[in-house]
């Protein structure tokens, strides 16, 4: 499969029915469209089941009551949506992208309790988020913008709202020869890249950002869990962004992204060491067991 992701052979799951592809539609009125009120998960299919995948409808559910949104769908029915067109496009390795929306209705202002919530899931081959960066490390640039305050927006909702900023700042980042961009956030800490958390190492230790004011991913978690189990210390904390020149190594983590060396990120520079290919190399191993 391959082309524009609005003209592709293949079926979408809308609503409770497998549509055709390219009838997957929805009205221009659509709330989600003028006002964001919408949230989504990504996740990954290896060889036939999708890894952490009900922890990800739980997340869909909390995403959702974060913005008021109630999906009238239960996490079990996700799950047995998501398997559904899995089958329905013949695929074991795959991306799946769950979102729920406001739809059109009654309601064309800021507010739209009256209009009706919807569900997709959209599943299609994907390969590596950074292209070729597991093997050489993926360049970095810093962003303008700064992750939002907790008392401004739900952080630790996967809301569609807060991805405007990634899109801006990745664009600028790839302007620049870079695949992607780190954000301090709004106290001036570091914080994460558009699409993914970020790890670094330092004479053996990992230390990694105290996700307070945005999304604590599923693989931030599961790479935690990991590095634990092998007796790695884990410090979770703020991080200043003058202590990226005293760090060794470093990668990023996300369902895309999976595990993926950084090289550099502005004017610092990092080897991708052993404790990165290990991890980048245990997760591999994990999704496929």
């Amino acid at each position: 499969m391959a082309g524009a992701y609005d003209d592709r052979d293949g079926t979408i799951w809308m609503d409770g029915k497998l549509v055709p592809w390219r009838d997957a539609n929805i009205h221009i009125l659509t709330h989600a469209m003028h006002y964001a009120s919408s949230v989504f998960e990504g996740e990954r299919a290896y060889n036939g089941k999708i890894f952490e995948s009900r922890r990800h409808s739980e997340r869909l559910h909390f995403s959702a009551g974060e913005l008021d949104i109630t999906i009238p769908y239960t996490v079990d029915e996700i799950e047995a949506a998501k398997y559904q067109v899995m089958k329905a496009n013949n695929l074991s390795d795959a991306y799946v992208r769950a979102v729920a929306w406001r739809g059109a209705g009654e309601d064309m202002g800021v507010a739209s309790a009256r209009n009706p919530v919807h569900l997709a899931i959209a599943c299609w081959e994907w390969g590596s988020y950074y292209g070729d960066a597991k093997m050489k490390g993926a360049k970095l640039d810093i962003a303008k913008w700064k992750r939002p305050s907790p008392e401004t927006i739900p952080v630790h909702a996967k809301a569609a709202g807060l991805y405007m900023i990634c899109t801006t700042s990745k664009h600028a980042a790839e302007a620049k020869g870079c695949s992607d961009a780190l954000f301090m956030d709004y106290r001036g800490y570091v914080a994460e890249a558009t699409g993914a958390n970020i790890f670094f190492v330092k004479d053996g230790e990992v230390h990694t950002p105290d996700p307070d004011c945005f999304l604590n991913g599923i693989t931030r978690q599961t790479v935690i869990g990991m590095l634990k189990d092998r007796q790695v210390v884990v410090h979770e904390r703020h991080i200043m962004p003058e202590e990226l020149e005293s760090f060794e190594q470093c990668w990023l983590t996300g369902t895309a992204a999976e595990v993926t060396p950084v090289g550099q990120i502005g004017d610092y520079n990092f080897e991708v060491g052993s404790l990165t290919r290990n991890v980048a190399e245990a997760y591999e191993v994990l999704v496929r067991s």
